[in-house]
């Protein structure tokens, strides 16, 4: 798929990885839509960039755990730009949940937002996608689709399910739409993270150091772009998964 002139709707597109992923699509010729459910700032601020760059772009806000916003989400985009092409699902929970915490509210709330999301988002754009016979699905995964984060096992189950999502979706929407998955590896430290966890991290690498956002952002563009590739997973790692 050639990006130029195509629409593109990134949840969670207004910052960290998703902005990264943003601004990418749009600098590959594609205006954005930018979804956020509470950093409307951030959003504006990432619309006004992309504007920057010559291309047209929104922000809208919506939960995507709820169908009602998903279906507005969607409706705005083609209504704002009259065809959509390309559905990533970025927006994602990522909150430590040690075992003996974990209560049900809390799974309810991350396999809602991580899991159950992106299945409605890709089922309220999918015959937006495939009216031009030549869409794109993709899913953000992580690490954890290898082998789960102690603590953090509502996000790790969420992940593993939205990775096997990715490979029926590809076979349920072809060939009018390909569907793949980027898991990428520690690319931007949290504000909890310490020196020595991130010098720890990246020892766990085969390439010795982090990544960036912009290293998810050109894998979704390749994905977005790659004609004949639907139904994989691809690492951004740096080997993590390896070592």
């Amino acid at each position: 798929m050639n990006l130029n002139g195509k629409v593109a709707l990134v949840t969670g597109g207004a910052i960290r990885v998703g902005k990264a992923i943003s601004l990418e699509l749009a600098r590959a010729g594609a205006d954005i839509v930018v979804n956020y459910n509470s950093s409307a700032g951030p959003a504006e601020e990432t619309v006004a960039e992309i504007r920057a760059l010559g291309r047209r772009a929104i922000a809208q806000q919506a939960d995507v755990s709820q169908e009602g916003q998903v279906r507005a989400l969607v409706d705005r985009a083609v209504g704002e730009f009259g065809r959509l092409d390309v559905l990533v699902n970025s927006a994602s929970v990522w909150r430590r949940t040690p075992w003996a915490e974990l209560d049900e509210a809390e799974w309810d709330r991350q396999i809602a937002v991580d899991l159950k999301g992106p299945f409605l988002c890709a089922r309220a754009a999918a015959p937006h996608l495939a009216a031009h016979g030549d869409g794109a699905i993709v899913n953000i995964v992580d690490q954890s689709v290898f082998k789960p984060f102690p603590n953090f096992m509502p996000h790790s189950v969420a992940k593993a399910g939205l990775l096997n999502m990715t490979y029926a979706l590809a076979m349920e929407l072809a060939p009018a739409v390909r569907v793949n998955a980027i898991a990428p590896g520690p690319v931007l430290p949290t504000p909890a993270h310490t020196e020595q966890q991130i010098a720890a991290t990246a020892r766990r690498t085969l390439l010795k150091r982090w990544g960036t956002p912009e290293d998810v952002a050109r894998a979704v563009r390749y994905l977005a772009e790659a004609a004949y590739v639907t139904g994989t997973v691809l690492p951004v790692d740096g080997g993590e998964r390896l070592s």
